[in-house]
């Protein structure tokens, strides 16, 4: 192993608890055990076996791939994290850690569940946000939109997708029955943006976050980790030019990453009746406009779950999902973001008490509170009981939805 854990140990509070946190795109980041000590936990992260932030890792000095490192990053990393954590927490205060906790988002995410899904004994607990599920597809994805405007010619301006972005939400925000800038289910948005073609999109500037357009003139730029995960886990060249890519090669590096890294990095196993039966909870959330990691694959992912672990009312027993709207990757954007889903878990492991709802909040730049909302377990959705401000949570009722 390979892995450089961080823990540390304050007064541990009177539950005796352990949480370990991850919460960046390729490892953990040390500064982030400060919240969790501060409120009495025994905390550690660890960088799963390499430093910065690029996979290049995956490629060792002779251009061959690192097994080693790879598997750390995937999964040994976090496991072996928490048993050093288990076994210093142990060793310091003279007692195991009554309970542990995972709380991680999008890489953290996935490696929470993957800690369910291999390790089913590690936590009690785990908080699971934007989970990167489907590692070895969701980079191969990332590329698509890249290759279809490259074979096109037709590198799509920034301010065109601002355009179509806002012309969407414009079209369906009231599909729920009121308006307030956000799309409740974007799956049953139906809006066809042709009717935008010769239309003027305003003044350009900005450039996506993502998968994006650039320069003068226009032309592609991938998203960064997905342009790593094409240069050094599947063609091994770090100088690889994704301009070369063509529709004929994409097909082939798809069933490449699939069947050579599923094995490793696949994090969308249903079976979890290991921590299930063992008495481990899992809340998993995920933002519904997420430009990183795709929200219907969480959706599919719980769904598929639900059909092996015995339908909708036992999978609810030991893991629930919610959907925010309107929130971005991990949090922000124009919806009202969980507020302490962590704090509903302990509450579900250490009191029984599962919950239904998650509370939600936007803020404006001030910080101020602008708007409530509760979060509701999936497929029901936040139905506003027709009276009272929109921008208050005791106005809407959890329902199935429209």
């Amino acid at each position: 192993m390979h892995t450089r854990e961080k823990f540390f140990n304050p007064l541990w509070n009177g539950r005796k608890r352990l949480r370990n946190v991850q919460n960046s795109s390729l490892g953990g980041n040390p500064n982030a055990v400060r919240r969790p000590v501060a409120f009495g936990f025994a905390a550690g992260a660890t960088d799963t076996g390499h430093e910065g932030g690029s996979v290049s890792f995956a490629v060792d000095a002779n251009g061959r791939l690192n097994w080693m490192l790879i598997r750390d990053n995937a999964y040994l990393g976090i496991h072996e994290m928490t048993v050093t954590g288990k076994a210093l927490t142990e060793a310091f205060y003279g007692k195991p850690p009554r309970y542990s906790y995972f709380n991680g988002c999008s890489t953290g995410g996935r490696q929470g569940l993957m800690e369910a899904q291999r390790s089913p004994a590690d936590y009690e607990g785990i908080h699971s946000a934007a989970p990167a599920i489907n590692w070895s597809k969701l980079h191969i994805a990332q590329m698509w939109s890249q290759l279809v405007v490259l074979e096109t010619r037709n590198f799509l301006p920034p301010c065109k997708f601002a355009a179509a972005q806002a012309a969407t939400v414009a079209a369906c925000d009231a599909i729920d029955g009121f308006k307030d800038g956000v799309i409740e289910d974007p799956r049953r948005c139906s809006y066809d943006p042709k009717a935008l073609a010769g239309a003027a999109a305003g003044e350009c500037g900005a450039n996506f976050a993502l998968s994006a357009t650039d320069g003068m003139p226009l032309t592609g730029r991938p998203f960064n980790l997905t342009l790593d995960w094409w240069k050094y886990f599947l063609t091994k060249n770090p100088q690889w030019d994704w301009a070369t890519l063509t529709y004929a090669a994409f097909e082939q590096f798809w069933d490449q990453s699939v069947e050579q890294f599923g094995a490793v990095l696949g994090t969308d196993s249903p079976n979890l009746s290991a921590f299930r039966d063992r008495g481990g909870k899992a809340i998993v959330w995920h933002g519904w406009v997420d430009p990183a990691i795709h929200p219907e694959g969480t959706i599919d992912y719980y769904e598929r779950v639900q059909q092996r672990m015995g339908g909708p009312e036992k999978t609810a027993e030991f893991i629930r999902l919610f959907m925010a709207p309107g929130v971005g990757h991990c949090g922000g954007g124009p919806g009202p973001g969980p507020l302490g889903p962590f704090d509903a878990l302990l509450k579900w492991v250490e009191e029984g008490k599962a919950p239904d709802t998650l509370n939600a909040a936007r803020r404006d730049q001030a910080g101020n509170v602008v708007r409530t909302r509760p979060l509701c377990q999936y497929p029901l959705v936040a139905r506003y009981k027709g009276s009272g401000s929109t921008d208050d949570a005791a106005n809407f009722v959890c329902a199935a939805n429209f």
